[in-house]
Protein backbone atom coordinates (compact mmCIF):
# COMPACT_ATOMS: atom_id res chain seq x y z
CA UNK A 1 0.00 0.00 0.00
CA UNK A 2 2.95 2.30 0.77
CA UNK A 3 4.19 2.05 -2.55
CA UNK A 4 1.03 2.42 -4.48
CA UNK A 5 0.47 5.77 -2.57
CA UNK A 6 3.85 7.11 -3.30
CA UNK A 7 2.77 6.28 -6.81
CA UNK A 8 0.13 7.67 -6.98
CA UNK A 9 1.30 11.12 -5.46
CA UNK A 10 3.76 11.20 -8.49
CA UNK A 11 0.71 10.23 -11.12
CA UNK A 12 -0.97 13.31 -9.36
CA UNK A 13 1.50 15.53 -8.94
CA UNK A 14 2.78 15.22 -12.71
CA UNK A 15 -0.60 15.11 -14.13
CA UNK A 16 -1.35 18.57 -12.24
CA UNK A 17 1.76 20.55 -13.19
CA UNK A 18 0.80 19.25 -16.66
CA UNK A 19 -2.34 20.62 -17.02
CA UNK A 20 -1.29 23.79 -15.14
CA UNK A 21 1.74 24.13 -17.54
CA UNK A 22 -0.09 23.19 -20.56
CA UNK A 23 -2.90 26.34 -19.30
CA UNK A 24 -0.58 28.51 -17.91
CA UNK A 25 0.89 28.98 -21.39
CA UNK A 26 -2.57 30.23 -22.32
CA UNK A 27 -4.21 31.60 -19.55
CA UNK A 28 -6.43 33.62 -21.58
CA UNK A 29 -8.16 30.57 -23.44
CA UNK A 30 -8.80 29.40 -19.73
CA UNK A 31 -10.39 32.49 -19.45
CA UNK A 32 -12.88 31.30 -22.61
CA UNK A 33 -13.59 28.44 -21.09
CA UNK A 34 -14.43 29.58 -17.65
CA UNK A 35 -16.55 32.73 -18.99
CA UNK A 36 -18.71 29.99 -21.25
CA UNK A 37 -19.57 28.05 -17.82
CA UNK A 38 -20.35 31.14 -16.12
CA UNK A 39 -22.89 32.01 -19.10
CA UNK A 40 -24.25 28.61 -19.38
CA UNK A 41 -24.67 28.33 -15.48
CA UNK A 42 -26.37 31.92 -15.69
CA UNK A 43 -28.95 30.52 -18.29
CA UNK A 44 -29.27 26.94 -16.66
CA UNK A 45 -29.83 28.22 -13.14
CA UNK A 46 -31.70 31.59 -13.19
CA UNK A 47 -31.98 31.85 -9.36
CA UNK A 48 -27.85 32.60 -10.02
CA UNK A 49 -27.88 34.14 -12.84
CA UNK A 50 -26.56 37.60 -11.57
CA UNK A 51 -23.96 35.84 -9.56
CA UNK A 52 -22.13 33.97 -12.72
CA UNK A 53 -22.75 36.97 -14.87
CA UNK A 54 -21.27 39.27 -12.57
CA UNK A 55 -18.32 36.71 -12.39
CA UNK A 56 -17.49 36.85 -16.05
CA UNK A 57 -15.48 40.19 -15.08
CA UNK A 58 -12.89 37.79 -13.43
CA UNK A 59 -12.86 35.36 -15.26
CA UNK A 60 -9.09 36.27 -16.13
CA UNK A 61 -8.10 36.11 -12.55
CA UNK A 62 -9.96 33.04 -11.95
CA UNK A 63 -7.79 31.37 -14.84
CA UNK A 64 -4.35 32.47 -13.42
CA UNK A 65 -5.42 31.49 -9.99
CA UNK A 66 -6.78 27.98 -10.76
CA UNK A 67 -3.93 27.27 -13.23
CA UNK A 68 -0.89 28.16 -10.97
CA UNK A 69 -2.78 26.13 -7.91
CA UNK A 70 -2.29 22.96 -10.46
CA UNK A 71 0.88 23.71 -11.02
CA UNK A 72 1.74 24.56 -7.06
CA UNK A 73 0.10 22.07 -5.96
CA UNK A 74 1.33 19.51 -8.05
CA UNK A 75 4.79 20.64 -7.15
CA UNK A 76 3.94 20.44 -3.64
CA UNK A 77 2.80 16.94 -3.46
CA UNK A 78 5.61 15.76 -5.48
CA UNK A 79 8.18 17.23 -2.63
CA UNK A 80 6.36 16.83 0.26
CA UNK A 81 5.35 19.93 1.27
CA UNK A 82 2.61 20.19 3.82
CA UNK A 83 1.11 17.17 2.91
CA UNK A 84 -1.76 16.90 4.77
CA UNK A 85 -2.95 20.72 3.45
CA UNK A 86 -1.55 20.12 0.07
CA UNK A 87 -3.87 16.89 -0.24
CA UNK A 88 -7.09 18.20 1.31
CA UNK A 89 -6.62 21.50 -1.44
CA UNK A 90 -5.91 19.05 -4.30
CA UNK A 91 -9.43 17.44 -3.13
CA UNK A 92 -10.68 20.53 -3.74
CA UNK A 93 -9.73 21.95 -7.40
CA UNK A 94 -10.71 18.11 -8.22
CA UNK A 95 -13.95 18.23 -6.71
CA UNK A 96 -14.49 21.86 -8.90
CA UNK A 97 -12.83 20.41 -11.73
CA UNK A 98 -14.73 17.18 -11.40
CA UNK A 99 -18.13 18.58 -11.39
CA UNK A 100 -17.52 21.32 -14.90
CA UNK A 101 -16.60 18.24 -16.75
CA UNK A 102 -19.63 15.94 -15.69
CA UNK A 103 -21.93 18.47 -16.38
CA UNK A 104 -20.12 19.34 -19.36
CA UNK A 105 -20.73 15.25 -20.75
CA UNK A 106 -23.86 15.27 -19.53
CA UNK A 107 -25.62 18.21 -20.26
CA UNK A 108 -23.71 18.34 -23.68
CA UNK A 109 -22.95 22.15 -22.75
CA UNK A 110 -19.24 23.38 -23.37
CA UNK A 111 -17.87 20.29 -24.93
CA UNK A 112 -14.16 21.29 -24.85
CA UNK A 113 -13.43 21.47 -21.37
CA UNK A 114 -9.97 22.86 -22.08
CA UNK A 115 -8.38 20.21 -19.26
CA UNK A 116 -5.42 20.67 -20.80
CA UNK A 117 -5.40 23.83 -23.01
CA UNK A 118 -4.86 23.14 -26.72
CA UNK A 119 -2.50 19.95 -26.63
CA UNK A 120 -5.00 17.69 -26.09
CA UNK A 121 -8.15 17.50 -26.83
CA UNK A 122 -10.50 15.47 -24.81
CA UNK A 123 -14.05 14.44 -25.14
CA UNK A 124 -16.45 15.40 -22.24
CA UNK A 125 -16.95 11.98 -21.22
CA UNK A 126 -13.11 11.16 -21.64
CA UNK A 127 -12.53 14.25 -19.27
CA UNK A 128 -14.73 13.18 -16.41
CA UNK A 129 -13.66 10.26 -16.24
CA UNK A 130 -9.85 11.61 -16.08
CA UNK A 131 -11.13 13.97 -13.74
CA UNK A 132 -12.72 10.54 -11.53
CA UNK A 133 -9.54 8.73 -11.78
CA UNK A 134 -7.68 11.57 -10.05
CA UNK A 135 -10.61 11.78 -7.48
CA UNK A 136 -9.85 8.27 -6.51
CA UNK A 137 -5.99 9.04 -6.68
CA UNK A 138 -6.32 12.10 -4.34
CA UNK A 139 -9.07 10.50 -2.21
CA UNK A 140 -6.07 7.65 -1.69
CA UNK A 141 -3.67 9.56 -0.90
CA UNK A 142 -5.40 11.65 1.81
CA UNK A 143 -5.75 7.97 3.23
CA UNK A 144 -2.21 7.94 3.43
CA UNK A 145 -1.17 10.93 4.06
CA UNK A 146 0.88 9.90 6.93
CA UNK A 147 3.18 7.61 4.72
CA UNK A 148 4.71 10.86 3.40
CA UNK A 149 6.63 12.43 5.50
CA UNK A 150 6.92 16.51 5.28
CA UNK A 151 10.04 17.97 3.74
CA UNK A 152 10.99 22.00 4.40
CA UNK A 153 10.80 22.43 0.89
CA UNK A 154 8.78 25.79 0.94
CA UNK A 155 11.63 27.42 -1.13
CA UNK A 156 10.31 25.31 -3.76
CA UNK A 157 7.16 25.92 -3.75
CA UNK A 158 7.47 29.54 -3.55
CA UNK A 159 9.66 29.63 -6.83
CA UNK A 160 7.26 27.37 -8.36
CA UNK A 161 5.13 30.23 -7.09
CA UNK A 162 6.46 32.67 -9.17
CA UNK A 163 7.34 31.15 -12.41
CA UNK A 164 3.85 29.75 -12.99
CA UNK A 165 2.87 33.55 -12.07
CA UNK A 166 5.28 34.82 -14.27
CA UNK A 167 4.43 32.69 -17.40
CA UNK A 168 0.99 33.56 -16.76
CA UNK A 169 1.83 37.45 -17.25
CA UNK A 170 4.15 36.84 -20.00
CA UNK A 171 1.60 35.09 -21.73
CA UNK A 172 -1.12 37.62 -21.14
CA UNK A 173 1.16 40.65 -22.05
CA UNK A 174 2.30 39.34 -25.41
CA UNK A 175 1.21 35.85 -26.59
CA UNK A 176 1.41 32.50 -25.57
CA UNK A 177 4.61 30.79 -25.76
CA UNK A 178 3.93 27.43 -27.37
CA UNK A 179 1.29 28.59 -29.78
CA UNK A 180 -1.25 25.33 -29.96
CA UNK A 181 -3.50 26.71 -31.73
CA UNK A 182 -5.05 26.19 -35.83
CA UNK A 183 -4.02 29.81 -36.46
CA UNK A 184 -0.34 29.48 -35.21
CA UNK A 185 2.66 31.06 -37.17
CA UNK A 186 3.45 28.74 -40.10
CA UNK A 187 -0.04 26.98 -40.32
CA UNK A 188 -1.64 27.36 -43.88
CA UNK A 189 -4.83 27.65 -43.34
CA UNK A 190 -6.67 26.66 -46.74
CA UNK A 191 -5.23 23.29 -45.98
CA UNK A 192 -6.45 23.07 -42.36
CA UNK A 193 -10.29 23.41 -44.15
CA UNK A 194 -9.66 20.40 -45.65
CA UNK A 195 -9.94 16.73 -44.43
CA UNK A 196 -6.53 14.89 -44.49
CA UNK A 197 -8.24 12.06 -46.38
CA UNK A 198 -12.07 11.19 -47.54
CA UNK A 199 -13.92 10.89 -44.97
CA UNK A 200 -15.31 7.85 -43.85
CA UNK A 201 -18.29 6.97 -41.93
CA UNK A 202 -20.62 4.01 -40.44
CA UNK A 203 -24.13 3.93 -40.26
CA UNK A 204 -25.94 2.40 -37.42
CA UNK A 205 -29.29 1.27 -37.92
CA UNK A 206 -31.57 -1.13 -36.14
CA UNK A 207 -33.85 -4.02 -37.12
CA UNK A 208 -35.98 -6.27 -35.41
CA UNK A 209 -34.41 -5.17 -32.12
CA UNK A 210 -30.51 -5.67 -33.69
CA UNK A 211 -28.17 -2.98 -34.53
CA UNK A 212 -26.83 -3.16 -37.85
CA UNK A 213 -23.52 -1.33 -39.30
CA UNK A 214 -22.90 -0.65 -42.47
CA UNK A 215 -19.90 1.85 -44.57
CA UNK A 216 -22.19 2.16 -47.09
CA UNK A 217 -25.79 3.86 -46.90
CA UNK A 218 -28.01 0.62 -47.01
CA UNK A 219 -30.74 0.57 -49.21
CA UNK A 220 -33.12 -1.70 -47.51
CA UNK A 221 -36.19 1.07 -46.29
CA UNK A 222 -37.28 -1.40 -43.20
CA UNK A 223 -34.06 -0.36 -41.24
CA UNK A 224 -34.39 2.31 -38.99
CA UNK A 225 -31.65 4.86 -38.42
CA UNK A 226 -29.74 5.52 -35.30
CA UNK A 227 -26.79 7.16 -36.10
CA UNK A 228 -23.82 8.34 -38.48
CA UNK A 229 -20.27 7.99 -37.33
CA UNK A 230 -17.17 9.72 -38.39
CA UNK A 231 -14.18 6.11 -38.96
CA UNK A 232 -11.29 8.59 -39.58
CA UNK A 233 -11.97 11.42 -37.25
CA UNK A 234 -7.98 12.16 -37.16
CA UNK A 235 -9.00 13.05 -40.82
CA UNK A 236 -11.53 16.02 -40.41
CA UNK A 237 -10.29 19.40 -41.08
CA UNK A 238 -8.73 21.09 -38.15
CA UNK A 239 -10.84 24.22 -39.28
CA UNK A 240 -14.17 24.66 -39.94
CA UNK A 241 -15.57 27.80 -39.06
CA UNK A 242 -13.29 30.10 -40.57
CA UNK A 243 -14.76 32.80 -42.60
CA UNK A 244 -15.06 36.66 -43.68
CA UNK A 245 -17.34 38.43 -45.63
CA UNK A 246 -19.33 42.03 -45.73
CA UNK A 247 -22.04 43.48 -47.37
CA UNK A 248 -21.59 42.47 -50.78
CA UNK A 249 -20.56 39.08 -49.52
CA UNK A 250 -18.13 36.49 -48.99
CA UNK A 251 -14.45 37.32 -48.54
CA UNK A 252 -12.92 33.95 -47.63
CA UNK A 253 -10.81 33.31 -50.59
CA UNK A 254 -9.75 36.49 -51.08
CA UNK A 255 -8.39 36.43 -47.42
CA UNK A 256 -6.00 33.60 -48.91
CA UNK A 257 -4.71 36.03 -51.81
CA UNK A 258 -1.31 38.00 -51.65
CA UNK A 259 -0.17 39.34 -48.52
CA UNK A 260 -2.78 40.54 -46.13
CA UNK A 261 -2.53 42.22 -42.75
CA UNK A 262 -5.44 41.28 -41.04
CA UNK A 263 -6.53 43.89 -38.16
CA UNK A 264 -7.99 41.88 -35.37
CA UNK A 265 -10.85 43.63 -33.49
CA UNK A 266 -13.00 41.34 -31.24
CA UNK A 267 -15.06 43.50 -29.22
CA UNK A 268 -14.96 47.03 -28.31
CA UNK A 269 -15.58 46.26 -24.51
CA UNK A 270 -11.80 45.41 -23.84
CA UNK A 271 -10.26 46.99 -27.34
CA UNK A 272 -6.86 49.03 -26.45
CA UNK A 273 -7.01 51.86 -27.73
CA UNK A 274 -3.55 53.00 -26.67
CA UNK A 275 -2.24 51.14 -29.22
CA UNK A 276 -3.57 52.36 -32.24
CA UNK A 277 -1.02 54.56 -33.19
CA UNK A 278 1.41 52.26 -33.81
CA UNK A 279 -0.85 50.08 -35.71
CA UNK A 280 -1.97 52.86 -37.83
CA UNK A 281 1.84 53.72 -38.68
CA UNK A 282 2.47 50.23 -39.93
CA UNK A 283 -0.56 49.98 -41.60
CA UNK A 284 0.31 53.39 -43.38
CA UNK A 285 3.87 52.02 -44.05
CA UNK A 286 3.11 48.70 -45.41
CA UNK A 287 0.18 50.17 -48.11
CA UNK A 288 3.07 51.31 -50.63
CA UNK A 289 5.00 48.05 -50.28
CA UNK A 290 2.24 45.33 -51.62
CA UNK A 291 0.70 44.50 -48.19
CA UNK A 292 -3.03 45.07 -48.10
CA UNK A 293 -4.27 45.66 -44.58
CA UNK A 294 -7.76 44.54 -43.47
CA UNK A 295 -9.74 44.70 -40.22
CA UNK A 296 -11.41 41.33 -39.44
CA UNK A 297 -14.26 42.30 -36.89
CA UNK A 298 -17.21 40.60 -35.02
CA UNK A 299 -18.93 44.03 -33.90
CA UNK A 300 -22.02 46.47 -35.88
CA UNK A 301 -20.96 47.96 -38.66
CA UNK A 302 -22.22 51.18 -37.17
CA UNK A 303 -19.69 50.66 -34.31
CA UNK A 304 -16.65 49.85 -36.59
CA UNK A 305 -17.49 52.76 -39.08
CA UNK A 306 -16.89 55.13 -35.51
CA UNK A 307 -14.11 53.66 -34.41
CA UNK A 308 -12.24 53.76 -37.82
CA UNK A 309 -12.85 57.42 -37.84
CA UNK A 310 -11.80 57.67 -34.10
CA UNK A 311 -8.41 55.82 -34.67
CA UNK A 312 -8.23 57.13 -38.21
CA UNK A 313 -7.85 53.63 -40.29
CA UNK A 314 -8.77 53.71 -43.84
CA UNK A 315 -8.79 50.06 -44.09
CA UNK A 316 -11.82 48.13 -45.51
CA UNK A 317 -13.31 45.66 -42.55
CA UNK A 318 -15.08 42.81 -42.74
CA UNK A 319 -16.89 40.48 -40.32
CA UNK A 320 -15.58 37.18 -38.76
CA UNK A 321 -17.49 35.13 -36.04
CA UNK A 322 -16.35 35.52 -32.38
CA UNK A 323 -15.15 32.63 -31.72
CA UNK A 324 -12.90 32.30 -34.76
CA UNK A 325 -11.54 35.53 -33.71
CA UNK A 326 -10.74 34.79 -30.44
CA UNK A 327 -9.18 31.19 -31.21
CA UNK A 328 -7.07 33.71 -34.27
CA UNK A 329 -5.98 36.74 -31.42
CA UNK A 330 -5.67 36.17 -28.02
CA UNK A 331 -5.15 39.86 -28.10
CA UNK A 332 -7.54 42.51 -28.71
CA UNK A 333 -6.44 44.13 -31.36
CA UNK A 334 -4.26 41.90 -32.53
CA UNK A 335 -2.69 41.48 -35.61
CA UNK A 336 -2.20 38.44 -38.10
CA UNK A 337 -0.04 38.40 -40.96
CA UNK A 338 -1.06 36.28 -44.20
CA UNK A 339 1.01 35.55 -47.51
CA UNK A 340 -0.97 33.10 -50.01
CA UNK A 341 -3.17 31.56 -47.11
CA UNK A 342 -0.08 30.64 -44.82
CA UNK A 343 0.45 32.74 -41.42
CA UNK A 344 3.83 34.39 -41.93
CA UNK A 345 3.23 36.38 -38.24
CA UNK A 346 1.02 36.85 -35.54
CA UNK A 347 1.59 39.80 -32.71
CA UNK A 348 -0.02 41.03 -29.02
CA UNK A 349 -0.66 44.54 -29.44
CA UNK A 350 2.14 45.37 -26.72
CA UNK A 351 4.73 43.84 -29.56
CA UNK A 352 3.30 45.79 -32.96
CA UNK A 353 6.56 45.57 -35.24
CA UNK A 354 7.76 48.01 -37.46
CA UNK A 355 7.34 47.66 -41.26
CA UNK A 356 10.62 46.50 -41.88
CA UNK A 357 10.24 43.09 -39.62
CA UNK A 358 7.09 42.51 -41.47
CA UNK A 359 8.41 42.43 -45.26
CA UNK A 360 11.50 40.36 -43.82
CA UNK A 361 9.10 37.89 -42.51
CA UNK A 362 7.05 37.92 -45.95
CA UNK A 363 10.40 37.44 -47.79
CA UNK A 364 11.33 34.09 -46.38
Amino acid sequence: MKIFAQFARFIVGVLFIFSGLIKLNDPVGTQIKLEEYFEVFATDLPALHDLFVALIPYALYLSVFLCTAEVVLGVALLVRYKPKATSWLLLAIILFFTFLTFYSAYFNKVTDCGCFGDAIKLKPWTSFGKDVFLLVLIIFIIYRRRDFRSLPTGMVVAVATVLSLGIAFYAIRHLPILDLLPYRVGANIPQQMQPSEPIRYQYVFEKDGKTQKYEQYPSDTTLVFKEMVVLNEDAKPKITDYRAWNDEGDFTQESFQGKKLILIIKNLKDLNTAAFPAIRKLVDELKTQGVEPLIFTSVSSTQIEQLRREQQLNIPYYYADATVLKTISRSNPGLWLLQEGSVRGKWHYNDTPTAEEVLTLLQR
